[in-house]
C-alpha cells in the first residue's frame, strides 16, 4: 500500500468523527412508549418539540394517548446549543419573574425567529445589534454568559411545546423602567410579573 493510501486510511476515521461532531445536536428524535400520566403537552415539553409537530408526526386525530402506545418523536426544530443560549437569556431577563414569565420570554425569541421582521435564527435574534443597540440588555452587560438554571431550561422546552399557539408576542419590557415611547405604542398581549409582552 502506498504512503498516500496509508495516510488516507489513517485519516478517514478522524474525518468521519469530525464531520459528525460539528453537526448541531437535535433533541430526542426517535420513539417513545407512552406511560401513565403522559399527555401530548407533557411529552412535547419533555422533548422540546411543539405539540403540533408531535401530533402531526403521529397522525393524531385526538388528544388521547394510550399507555404502551409507541409515539414517533420528531427532531426538535432548535438545536441543544440554541436551547442553551435561549435558556441563558431567559435566566438573565426573567430570573426573578414567575415561571410563566420565563416561558413568555422564550416564546418571544421563537416568535422573532419566525417573524420576517427579525433574524431567522436563535443566535441572530439573541445577538441582534441595530446601530450599536442590542435587542437584549444581558448581551451588552454580559449576564447572558451565566449558565442557565433548570427553570430556564424547562421554560425553553415549554415554549417550544407551545409554539404556534400563543398571541404572537415579539417584545417585552418593564413598564416602570422602560424609556422608549415606541415600545408603549405596541399592542399588549399579556402582562406577567414585572414584564409587559406586546406585538
Amino acid at each position: 500500500m502506498s504512503l498516500t493510501k496509508k495516510a488516507l486510511v489513517a485519516v478517514m476515521p478522524l474525518l468521519v468523527v469530525l464531520l459528525f461532531s460539528f453537526q448541531p445536536e437535535a433533541e430526542a428524535a426517535g420513539t417513545y412508549s407512552v406511560k401513565k400520566g403522559d399527555t401530548y403537552w407533557t411529552l412535547a415539553s419533555k422533548f422540546g418539540v411543539s405539540v403540533n409537530e408531535l401530533k402531526k408526526a403521529n397522525r393524531a386525530q385526538s388528544n388521547s394517548l394510550k399507555i404502551g402506545q409507541t409515539l414517533s418523536v420528531p427532531n426538535s426544530s432548535v438545536s441543544n446549543v440554541d436551547k442553551d443560549l435561549m435558556a441563558r437569556l431567559v435566566r438573565a431577563e426573567a430570573e426573578s419573574e414567575p415561571y410563566a414569565g420565563k416561558v413568555a420570554v422564550a416564546t418571544v425569541i421563537l416568535n422573532r425567529v419566525a417573524s420576517p421582521q427579525f433574524p431567522n435564527s436563535v443566535r441572530g435574534v439573541v445577538y441582534e445589534n441595530v446601530k450599536g443597540h442590542y435587542a437584549f440588555s444581558p448581551v451588552k452587560n454580559g449576564r447572558i454568559n451565566r449558565p442557565a438554571d433548570a427553570a430556564s431550561k424547562r421554560a425553553v422546552n415549554e415554549a417550544l411545546a407551545y409554539s404556534g399557539q400563543g398571541k404572537g408576542s415579539l417584545y417585552f419590557y418593564n413598564p416602570r423602567t422602560a424609556s422608549s415611547s415606541w415600545v408603549f405604542s405596541r399592542q399588549t398581549t399579556v402582562t406577567i410579573g414585572n414584564h409587559r409582552f406586546a406585538r
